[in-house]
């Protein structure tokens, strides 16, 4: 494949600006609505979270696809998982707060920093250790919490979100190598419904499990 096939630009289809402007909706519906009542520390986490997922997916819509694959996107991008990680530490794991907030504010720096390298092998193992960890919290937590009967059951659903978020993280990363798994194509015409399942999930479980 050429390099002028490999970079062309991909159209937005109407369906995935309807796609995209849900997800919008109904983190913008998040942000004023379902977090309310939340304490300091998951209230800032989860409104930087959910501001990323509205703000991004209104880029989306005016930019197109194209901007995905702007490093400073995947900077802030990973403030998605980073932000919803934190809220569930701070709700659920209080013991955890610290160090864990270290964790985000040194793996955040780490994965700006490395970004704007050469050395792409150090910034894609940057991005999967600080989305992986983020997304097993995300996706794990929320599911044991939920087993163990300390939250409603459709708590769950964060933990599948967080699933969801982990497979587009991963998307994302491979767009800026040399071989990814998946093509640009499949991958920006998935994008918009799992961005739309993702929130859904989020929206749906942190509304039972509260």
């Amino acid at each position: 494949m050429s390099t002028d096939q490999t970079t062309a630009t991909i159209k937005i289809k109407i369906l995935d600006r309807l796609l995209l402007l849900a997800a919008g909706l109904l983190a913008a519906y998040q942000i004023g609505f379902g977090i309310s009542e939340a304490e300091l520390i998951p209230m800032v986490s989860y409104t930087v979270a959910f501001g990323v997922l509205l703000v991004a997916g209104l880029l989306i819509i005016i930019m197109g696809f194209d901007i995905l694959e702007s490093p400073l996107v995947v900077i802030v991008s990973t403030l998605l998982p980073l932000g919803i990680s934190m809220g569930i530490i701070a709700e659920h794991i209080p013991s955890l707060v610290f160090e864990y907030l270290v964790f985000v504010c040194v793996g955040f720096v780490l994965l700006a920093s490395t970004r704007f390298i050469e050395n792409r092998t150090a910034a894609l193992i940057t991005l999967a250790i600080v989305h992986g960890i983020s997304g097993l919290v995300i996706f794990f937590v929320p599911i044991i919490l939920s087993i163990r009967g300390v939250t409603p059951l459709g708590f769950s659903l964060v933990g599948i979100g967080g699933g969801l978020i982990g497979v587009g993280g991963l998307m994302l990363a491979f767009l800026r190598t040399d071989h990814p798994i998946l093509s640009r194509e499949t991958i920006f015409k998935v994008l918009p419904g799992l961005l739309l399942a993702m929130t859904l999930c989020f929206v749906a479980g942190f509304s039972m499990g509260a």
